[in-house]
């Protein structure tokens, strides 16, 4: 599953939840299932360029205009397996009720994929994320300064990516410098979870998690 899909599948519960009546499905199975369906039936038949869209490949301009004109042809062929579920589930009036609920899924997707990433400030956490004490921390460029021209140069990234950070202690941060260079953490470990794969951050993860903060040595 793509993450374009996965968000497109968000925004299609988001807007069936706000019709739904409560019923007793407490766990969201139902919910789950219904949008997982509506999702693979509608995605086939949404323009690539919503597909693919990001906040580094936005869509055409008078694509996403068309979501905002329900008298437009966008989603003229809406499958009538959509518009039949709804209508059957209570969720839509009619067929006209159908799109337009597609619609405004749809328009929600594609704020959602194509917004700017948030900035590094505001993704502080308050443990770190290697090794999850709660100790003073620091910011570790996923994508280190020292690589941004060369990445894209060579295109390994999109350039809203730069400014990724991980929040981690200074041990965990000095660590990962230690396991890997620049141009390596760059290419290939730029993610927290792709640092998490590596054998040797998740011996150091378990042994730091051990660690007592504060604790003076030699």
């Amino acid at each position: 599953m793509s993450d374009q899909y996965a968000l497109f599948k968000d925004a299609l519960a988001q807007r069936v939840l706000a019709r739904s009546t409560p019923s007793g499905d407490a766990d969201g199975d139902a919910l789950d299932d219904f949008s997982e369906y509506l999702a693979s039936e509608l995605w086939p038949v949404m323009p690539q360029e919503l597909q693919a869209c990001t906040y580094d490949s936005q869509p055409p301009t008078a694509l996403v205009e068309k979501l905002d004109d329900l008298d437009s042809d966008a989603l003229s062929n809406l499958p009538t397996s959509i518009s039949d579920s709804l209508i059957s589930f209570g969720i839509a009036a009619d067929w006209d009720a159908a799109r337009a609920l597609a619609l405004a899924a749809i328009r929600d997707y594609v704020a959602q994929a194509c917004a700017p990433p948030p900035a590094w400030s505001s993704t502080r956490a308050t443990e770190c994320e290697l090794c999850d004490r709660t100790v003073p921390l620091t910011y570790h460029h996923l994508i280190p300064r020292s690589t941004h021209t060369k990445v894209k140069k060579k295109g390994w990234h999109p350039e809203s990516m730069l400014n990724s950070v991980a929040w981690l202690c200074r041990p965990c941060h000095s660590t990962v410098h230690h396991v890997a260079d620049n141009e390596e953490l760059a290419k290939s470990f730029y993610t927290l979870d792709l640092l998490l794969e590596r054998e040797d951050i998740q011996r150091w993860r378990k042994y730091a998690a051990k660690q007592r903060w504060g604790v003076k040595r030699g």
